[in-house]
């Protein structure tokens, strides 16, 4: 028995020699034979109560992070991540959040709310622009063409050093990190958040970037320490653009919304038109390889969980 999300159900279809069932995870689970249970991608207040599932085997995700579903798994359970269905729209939106700091899109996005026509003035350009982008898995790469297509070089930054591919000569290692700070004009991050990660953007590595360098993050907040953050953009020498936040939601009266030099996106990185069908295709997938297998791909985890859950 496989449950899978309303949003999806019909796209997926039926799976010869599964049997599926449609739950959004907020009401009463439909059975209680569940083996593999799909995540739906907001608001799902049932993954505290997977420990009441005896026949449950493994759990699926709609999201490529999967760092706040770990603490819930009971032993034993397997938990997959969403992988590649977000990748294209991830780096959609950080190439828009790039070209719109570099190029002061919401200070004209103000003047013609203002109705003001502004005097000619020379922007940044992304063209040229020397991009260091931090995590190279599949939404790292797929960032790192579109960096490309607008003529800007890309230095990748993965958790170890190995060869390079057809996008980059060679992939450099974290412990590398610290030298390659001082030559970026824009550090993307795009990495997972981990106890190895979290806090990996420090105060002490923000201020070894050049100043008016671009701080954009489509990973996930804590991987930036937010007061230094906030603190070397509110002295001007930084800019930001975020599409995740830490804490998260942003609180309203917190500094980061009034800085001019800030730009936010609401966690809006994977949710795109082309999220449906993509997660479908990638679900259907693992059906039907478990189907095969007994087991599910793409696994990031396994129970036991700990702590008590947020």
């Amino acid at each position: 028995m496989i449950s899978v999300p309303p949003e999806i159900a019909d796209l997926v279809g039926e799976v010869p020699g599964a049997d599926i069932v449609t739950w959004d995870m907020q009401a009463p689970a439909p059975r209680e034979d569940i083996e593999v249970m799909v995540v739906p991608p907001w608001n799902s207040p049932r993954v505290r109560e997977l420990a009441d599932h005896p026949k449950l085997r493994g759990v699926v995700l709609s999201s490529a992070g999967y760092d706040h579903m770990v603490r819930f798994l009971p032993p034993g359970v397997t938990l997959s991540n969403a992988v590649g269905v977000h990748d294209t729209a991830t780096a959609e939106l950080a190439l828009a959040l790039a070209l719109a700091a570099q190029r002061d899109l919401p200070t004209f996005v103000r003047a013609q709310a203002d109705r003001t026509w502004l005097p000619q003035a020379v922007n940044r350009s992304l063209a040229d622009a020397r991009v260091l982008l931090l995590g190279y898995g599949g939404v790292g790469r797929t960032i790192t063409r579109r960096m490309l297509a607008c003529e800007a070089p890309v230095t990748a930054v993965a958790s170890r050093a190995r060869a390079g591919d057809d996008l980059v000569d060679v992939v450099h290692g974290i412990e590398e990190l610290d030298a390659l700070l001082p030559e970026a004009d824009v550090l993307v991050l795009a990495l997972p958040l981990s106890d190895r990660t979290r806090g990996l953007l420090d105060g002490r590595r923000l201020g070894l970037l050049p100043d008016d360098a671009l701080v954009l993050n489509v990973g996930r907040g804590p991987l930036v320490d937010t007061d230094a953050l906030v603190a070397e953009c509110s002295a001007g020498r930084l800019r930001a653009a975020l599409d995740v936040t830490d804490p998260e939601p942003l609180p309203e009266d917190h500094p980061l919304w009034s800085l001019p030099n800030v730009l936010i996106s609401p966690h809006r990185g994977g949710a795109s038109t082309a999220f449906p069908a993509r997660h479908a295709a990638y679900v259907r997938g693992l059906i039907e390889r478990y189907v095969e297998t007994g087991r599910l791909d793409n696994v990031v985890a396994v129970g036991p969980g700990e702590g008590d859950g947020q």
